[in-house]
């Protein structure tokens, strides 16, 4: 079949599966699989080889990252259990003050909270940031809501664990820990920067308070995100730092005897509880460090192994938080994680069925013709394919992956860092996020804003990150 022939029929199949997706509401699994096969129909794979390669494929993506979101998942649904992340800002806002905020409270999700499956982390952090935001001063609601927007959506896609960040180093055969260290190298500077620019515009009237915020949920604040369905907490009455680590479904202890013991218990130091996640992530970057630098240190090499480390942070995170939330919620969170990691293993493993069937069509040979005379074109092709998908169909993890399913091949054809088509992928993903995403609607509710404030601190700001993140990904080509 011609090259020509190959490009349009993988065209055909990826915007059929955006027109399913949005048009049709057909589920976004589904979606990635039918256009799979039309594509190795479409090539001449034939039916037997287009079925092995979707199967290959999706199980060849399980065998690299399908651990690895597990546990991760795991870990971030018992940390919410604990209640860390209320306890986390909470410190933030006490060591930093309040001017601060909006850059330590962002560069903390987008960082170290990452484990956190990204709806559960938004709906536990928003109310919280929310009733925070005027200490700030003006422009209180502004401010944070972008920060939150652009460290969430950042960190899902640059950091390890987040899901998309495993699933793109998966894919592009990145080893995790050098996707780890990149991802750091990246979205620190894109978060910092981002918020100031976005600050910066706020500050020259970009940001009006009577018309971008919803002041119909002022009455409600105290009660607005947070645990509903706890026994006995009244609408409005304010709970503490300790109650709000509780899931939503669980009920508050009755008794003062049991209040008191329970309240004990969950007061574990907050550097306790993050210390199994901080260990495997420090475990993988060792790893890393070891294997650039060609160290021979068998029992670190070991332990860095992005599968041991996360089974060593997961162990570590259930063993302390047992101490601080009881032996049945830990249970209850692992079986909350189950579920969550559920859909993203699928979506994650039909990405990787699309991935191979672009590879066996050939892709990967006709793309490298095209771009080997330069390595920088090759991350702005990805980086507005992805941002195109998203603008689509509204998802930044389903857009990153579609993205770097398609130009993985052309990665060795060029000579090209996969780990820069990775955060290219992801940065792309970034752009424009809007009244199609989940996440968009979540920020403009819980955090107070109108639909208008929401196309600004979100729609905007996340896509003034994308932009940064491009921008700062296209020298690290230059000198990787």
């Amino acid at each position: 079949m011609s090259d020509i022939a190959v490009l349009i029929n993988t065209a055909v199949a990826v915007l059929a599966a955006v027109l399913l997706i949005v048009r049709f509401r057909v589920n976004p699994v589904i979606s990635l699989i039918l256009a799979s096969v039309y594509l190795g129909l479409a090539v001449g794979l034939g039916v037997e080889k287009t079925v092995e390669t979707i199967t290959g494929g999706f199980g060849e993506i399980m065998v690299d990252v399908g651990l690895l979101i597990a546990f991760g998942v795991l870990m971030g649904s018992i940390l919410n259990q604990s209640g860390a992340i209320r306890r986390l800002v909470e410190h933030l806002l006490k060591t930093f003050g309040p001017k601060r905020l909006p850059y330590t409270m962002g560069l903390a999700i987008g960082t170290v909270l990452q484990s956190i499956f990204l709806d559960v982390l938004l709906v536990i952090s928003a109310p919280l940031a929310r009733k925070l935001a005027p200490k700030i001063g003006k422009l209180g609601t502004a401010r944070m809501a972008t920060a939150m927007a652009i460290a969430l959506e950042c960190g899902i896609v640059f950091t390890v664990p987040g899901v998309a960040s495993l699933a793109l180093a998966g894919l592009l055969n990145v080893p995790l820990g050098k996707m780890l260290l990149f991802g750091l190298l990246l979205v620190i500077p894109t978060i910092i920067i981002s918020i100031a620019i976005m600050t910066f515009l706020f500050r020259r009237g970009f940001w009006n308070e009577a018309k971008d915020e919803d002041h119909t949920f002022v009455a409600e604040e105290d009660s607005e995100g947070e645990e509903p369905e706890n026994g006995g907490q009244a609408q409005g009455q304010p709970t503490t730092n300790t109650e709000r680590g509780t899931a939503a479904s669980s009920a508050q202890p009755s008794g003062g005897s049991v209040a008191v013991v329970e309240r004990e218990r969950k007061e574990a130091p907050l550097i306790l509880l993050f210390a199994p996640l901080l260990t495997s992530l420090l475990l993988i970057g060792a790893g890393a460090i070891l294997e650039i630098f060609e160290i021979e240190l068998p029992w670190l090499q070991l332990l860095g192994e992005p599968v041991i480390a996360l089974l060593i942070g997961l162990i570590g995170t259930c063993l302390v938080t047992r101490a601080a939330i009881g032996q049945k919620k830990v249970e209850e969170a692992i079986a909350v994680g189950f579920k969550e990691s559920g859909q993203i293993l699928i979506l994650t493993g039909v990405g990787g069925s699309l991935a191979a069937t672009v590879a066996a069509a050939g892709l990967g040979d006709i793309l490298g013709g095209f771009f080997s005379a330069s390595t920088v074109a090759p991350l702005l092709v990805v980086w507005a394919i992805a941002a195109v998908l998203h603008i689509a169909v509204g998802s930044v993890t389903l857009s990153a992956i579609t993205a770097a399913g398609l130009l993985a091949p052309i990665a060795p054809a060029i000579g090209l860092d996969p780990v820069l088509l990775a955060l290219a992928a992801g940065a792309g993903s970034l752009f424009m996020v809007h009244v199609t995403s989940n996440t968009f609607w979540l920020l403009q509710s819980l955090l107070g804003q109108s639909v208008r404030g929401a196309l600004k601190s979100v729609t905007v700001g996340v896509s003034v990150a994308s932009v940064v993140a491009i921008l700062l990904i296209l020298p690290m080509s230059l000198l990787f």
